[in-house]
């Protein structure tokens, strides 16, 4: 009783920065510290103890990391706060620095520090507890992490310097965990890595996607598997029939090209040419009908020229993807890329990237209204105000378009599989009258 009343008085909150990969190491570590009996509080205000899962791959992400820390700090500084510890990416690369500028941080940690924060917070075990994942998602969907790391070569990317060299996550480990959610009433797996086709490299010695996708797809009361973030440079084809064949894997891809033009692709070490990227597009196309393929352009990058812009815009036309986002280069140190510099001014790389996102805008309308009139297969997510928020087949948590649901006379809950009639498209979202239940 004495034990229970000490971790009552040590509530902790946990705020995750960055990708859904962060995400994944922040539910493992709820999980540890709720096998140690800590209590969670709802907000930082109302914790003991603050963990910040920082990111630090771009400057962006990096500031964002850098003001949640001082806000934390000035909670502490008032005496909210006892305990403040910072993890993850932005801490594994840049802890000496932060402890020098940030002295009200009590500890530092890199990335996957479980057992190491754990004893900060619960000093008094003698071992290290594993608890279930406590999911930070909405109780239907999770995402699932295969590997960690990266072994890929790209000049402007700090993750293998943060993360580390690929690690493949055990079949065993990786179906036990999927069996475990599905108790807890995960019905979609978004599977992430840095890179999913590694996948088994350095565990079974090939690329052994397709066959984890095999098993996956057996888990009894899986309904949806999602990829995410398949790099095209020596893609392993072998699992499109399984993506093709198996009903509860999503016909959906998405695989981050950077750039198309060969020139800014080879200074980028991406080891794939415009041509390879077309005719890899294509076999996938032609390989899983109607898939949804999503991508995430670089622009600015340091040796991109007007040309090379233009040649993207091209592709962006002609491609037609169905989903597209981009990122203004960020000058990353101790990447290969960082001696090129930053020449590319901000508002000029700034007026880029709203050109692309316009081509791909029409894009997306045009694609969007030809939905129109179709009945398709949605996610329910939330009920907000009487209309239903909901996502389809090619519609990835958090990043994708979503499906607005019209339900007068049946009540419908999150995580509810429906028939929906498109009545009307925008340019990233669709309207739809609920048709039947599934």
């Amino acid at each position: 009783m004495k034990n229970k009343s000490r971790n009552q008085d040590n509530s902790v909150a946990i705020v995750t920065l960055g990708c859904s990969k962060n995400t994944v190491d922040s539910e493992i570590l709820a999980g540890h510290l709720k096998a140690a009996q800590l209590n969670f509080a709802s907000s930082p205000d109302k914790a003991n103890s603050l963990i910040i899962n920082t990111c630090g791959f771009i400057d962006m992400a990096k500031e964002e990391s850098i003001n949640t820390i001082l806000e934390a700090a000035a909670l502490k500084k008032s005496g909210k706060l006892q305990t403040l510890i910072v993890a993850g990416c932005l801490s594994e690369r840049y802890a000496d620095d932060l402890r020098a500028e940030m002295p009200e941080v009590d500890h530092f940690f890199g990335t996957e520090a479980y057992s190491n924060i754990l004893k900060v917070l619960s000093p008094d075990l003698k071992y290290t507890l594993m608890g279930e994942r406590v999911l930070s998602t909405p109780s239907h969907f999770a995402y699932l992490k295969i590997s960690e790391g990266c072994d890929n070569p790209c000049s402007f990317c700090a993750i293998p310097i943060m993360r580390g060299g690929h690690r493949s996550k055990p079949k065993e480990e990786i179906i036990a965990e999927m069996k475990s959610l599905v108790r807890q009433g995960v019905k979609e797996f978004v599977v992430v890595a840095q890179d999913l086709t590694y996948y088994g490299l350095d565990l079974y010695g090939n690329r052994s996607l397709a066959d984890l996708l095999k098993e996956m797809s057996d888990v009894e009361g899986v309904k949806w598997i999602r990829l995410m973030y398949a790099y095209p440079a020596k893609f392993p084809r072998d699992i499109l029939p399984v993506i093709a064949e198996r009903d509860n894997i999503c016909k959906y891809l998405d695989m981050p090209l950077q750039h198309i033009s060969t020139n800014v692709l080879k200074s980028m070490r991406r080891g794939i040419t415009r041509r390879a990227t077309e005719e890899l597009i294509g076999v996938i196309r032609d390989s899983v009908p109607n898939i949804t393929l999503r991508s995430t352009f670089i622009i600015g990058y340091p040796n991109e020229t007007e040309a090379d812009f233009d040649e993207l815009c091209e592709f962006t036309s002609e491609i037609k993807l169905d989903r597209m986002g981009a990122f203004l280069y960020s000058q990353e140190d101790d990447t290969y890329s960082y001696i090129l510099g930053d020449p590319i001014p901000h508002e000029v790389k700034e007026e880029r990237k709203q050109r692309l996102m316009e081509i791909q805008k029409g894009i997306s309308l045009e694609k969007n209204q030809a939905k129109i009139g179709t009945t398709i297969k949605v996610l329910i997510e939330e009920n907000i105000n009487g209309e239903y928020q909901a996502r389809s087949e090619a519609d990835a948590p958090e990043v994708d378009n979503e499906v607005f649901v019209r339900s007068p006379d049946v009540e419908l809950h999150p995580g509810d599989f429906v028939n929906v009639e498109i009545e009307d498209a925008s340019e990233f979202d669709l309207y739809a009258t609920f048709v039947s239940r599934i």
